[in-house]
């Protein structure tokens, strides 16, 4: 299922362009007031840095203003975005103050066999991931980048797309934080959470065999590179633990007002 309009009104379609896979609307989803998510106002993608010509025009139809970009300063300075035509970048660096392995460095070990099974072999990847997404929802520069993410969709900084590197964690998160604002069943949460492994894990089949070839396990890749439920378990465990809820993680987390939260909701439900 693929189309290359944002006016699609199913939730979780993919917008197939081949130079930015995982793109979609995460709009769709019904919510608990009886409306659904508005479409063409929220894109989630991975990042910009290998946007074609010919993709980056299909991306200037659904008229992005803003692009918000979680990744880390190193991330952007070694890929830096192709905004799309009349768009904005806002930083968000989610990971700044993270203890855990940066993503580019994870893409790096899962090259080599031998380094893969060492770092993330016997469920090491597993916990790695866990605790990335227990800081994703608690760190310090989580919290202000996330922070200066929804405040501007409070201000209607809309249509936007957001996305870090693989466009699964820290944009999962983004995507997963907002439908529970907007009052979405759970359910859905998370199959817009796993969708990611319907369409961005093909992407990797060359890696995986060239993986394969060279004497390392596949399966060893599949925590790294794709998602999994667990995570978005453990990060949403961590968000009750800390601030009790979704409204305590907007208003004491991320110091985000009841009216601005009602700004979201107003700009981003029908």
């Amino acid at each position: 299922m693929t189309t290359a309009s944002h006016e699609q009104p199913e939730p979780g379609i993919l917008i197939d362009l081949r130079s930015l896979p995982n793109l979609r609307d995460i709009g769709g989803y019904p919510v608990a007031s009886g409306g659904r998510v508005r479409t063409g106002r929220l894109y989630r993608s991975v990042a910009l840095d290998r946007l074609t010509p010919p993709d980056a025009e299909v991306l200037r139809r659904f008229e992005v203003r803003t692009v918000f970009d979680l990744r880390t300063e190193h991330e952007r300075t070694a890929a830096p975005d192709r905004l799309p035509e009349g768009a904005a970048a806002v930083v968000c660096d989610v990971l700044a103050e993270a203890t855990a392995m940066a993503p580019a460095e994870l893409l790096d070990v899962v090259q080599h066999p031998a380094r893969a099974a060492e770092a993330l072999g016997g469920g090491k990847a597993v916990e790695m991931f866990r605790g990335a997404y227990r800081e994703i929802v608690s760190s310090g520069s989580a919290l202000r980048a996330y922070r200066t993410f929804f405040l501007r969709m409070a201000e209607a900084d809309a249509p936007a797309l957001v996305h870090c590197t693989t466009g699964k964690d820290r944009t999962g998160w983004a995507s997963a934080a907002t439908l529970m604002l907007l009052g979405a069943e759970e359910e859905h949460v998370f199959y817009d959470y796993e969708l990611t492994n319907r369409y961005l894990l093909p992407r990797f089949d060359a890696l995986f065999a060239q993986f394969a070839a060279d004497g390392g396990d596949p399966e060893i890749l599949k925590p790294v590179l794709g998602v999994d439920p667990d995570y978005l378990r453990t990060a949403i465990d961590e968000m009750t633990a800390r601030f009790g809820s979704v409204r305590g993680y907007f208003s004491d987390g991320l110091g985000i007002d009841a009216d601005a939260q009602e700004r979201i909701r107003e700009s981003l439900i029908e």
